[in-house]
């Protein structure tokens, strides 16, 4: 977990999410050991299930925490924790959250505010859960600033890359860490698995390869900077955007048909301000990247070549 600032009157809520037995409480007991997160006030920690692992009374003590378990997400009101804080006095909240609850159904107090958010996944049973609760999965994703995958020791390579990619499309704007027994993992997509040529002197996305190119884009830079690429996509314009500038993108599928986004990198194009948004058009642009407002940090940037109409792909990017 990050260094934090508090606001008055505002008591920050770290929720740390996962699936049983995932290893969030280990997680916790870590980070509640940290210098960086010792407080001089008190800890309020609730506990939504409990696993095999205990919290230590020697740090519970030091750290001034009380623990207080809750078994039934109906109980884990707004009203329920306000109770809580005028009984504990917290100067702050840690909130182990359990991962068959639904966390978009997660009320609370007006003056309560999620500070940060960390997800704890094992890479052992992460196949299961994308097979079987990819829609529980995709919400305790969604928010998260931090992404843990452990226990990654016996998980192919090929496995990797595609859990990256499926946790990426989940969790766009969150670091994700990759873990096995000796640490983190250094591991990005190789240039080989790429289903296109990145050494091509057009580089040409296939539209079922969209979603490995905009993820690839994002996380490998020196690949794409300076190249060209060209694709096919609908057009998303905005008032907030120059008269010369649009995104070509696609609806991806996140984790269920009913949590669709559109993903896509701003253009520039002399031929922007002629297009309507949901229009289809075949682009062909040199990538750059530089700083732009609505990622908040730099990220591609294309600059068109050429922008023409296109006929429409059916369905939609899946990860």
């Amino acid at each position: 977990m990050a260094e934090y600032e508090l606001e008055d009157d505002i008591i920050p809520v770290f929720l740390i999410n996962g699936f049983l037995e995932a290893g969030k409480t280990q997680f916790l007991q870590f980070t509640m050991a940290q210098d960086y997160f010792q407080t001089e006030g008190k800890t309020l920690l609730i506990v939504c299930e409990e696993g095999d692992t205990e919290y230590d009374p020697e740090l519970l003590k030091r750290t001034r925490t009380t623990v207080v378990y809750v078994e039934d997400q109906e109980q884990l009101t707004p009203e329920y924790l306000t109770e809580l804080e005028l009984l504990n006095n917290p100067e702050r909240v840690l909130l182990e959250w359990n991962g068959m609850w639904n966390q978009d159904e997660l009320k609370l107090p007006k003056d309560w505010k999620v500070y940060q958010q960390v997800t704890i996944i094992d890479g052992s049973t992460l196949n299961l859960y994308l097979a079987n609760m990819k829609p529980l999965l995709g919400a305790m994703l969604r928010n998260s600033e931090l992404v843990i995958c452990n226990r990654c020791d016996d998980v192919s390579d090929e496995s990797l890359t595609a859990y990256r990619r499926a946790i990426r499309a989940m969790c766009q704007n969150g670091q994700l860490v990759l873990e096995d027994k000796e640490g983190e993992i250094q591991q990005d997509m190789l240039e080989e698995d790429l289903p296109y040529d990145v050494h091509a002197e057009v580089i040409r996305i296939e539209p079922e390869d969209f979603g490995i190119w905009y993820f690839d884009c994002m996380d490998v830079p020196e690949r794409y900077e300076g190249k060209l690429v060209e694709f096919t996509g609908m057009v998303l314009k905005s008032p907030d955007f120059p008269k010369n500038y649009f995104v070509p993108g696609r609806m991806a599928m996140t984790c269920c048909e009913a949590d669709m986004t559109f993903i896509g990198y701003v253009c520039k194009a002399r031929e922007a301000r002629n297009l309507e948004t949901k229009q289809w058009v075949h682009v062909k642009a040199k990538v750059a990247y530089e700083f732009w407002k609505d990622y908040g940090e730099k990220g591609p940037v294309l600059y068109a070549e050429s922008v023409e109409p296109a006929e429409e792909i059916k369905g939609y990017v899946q990860f």
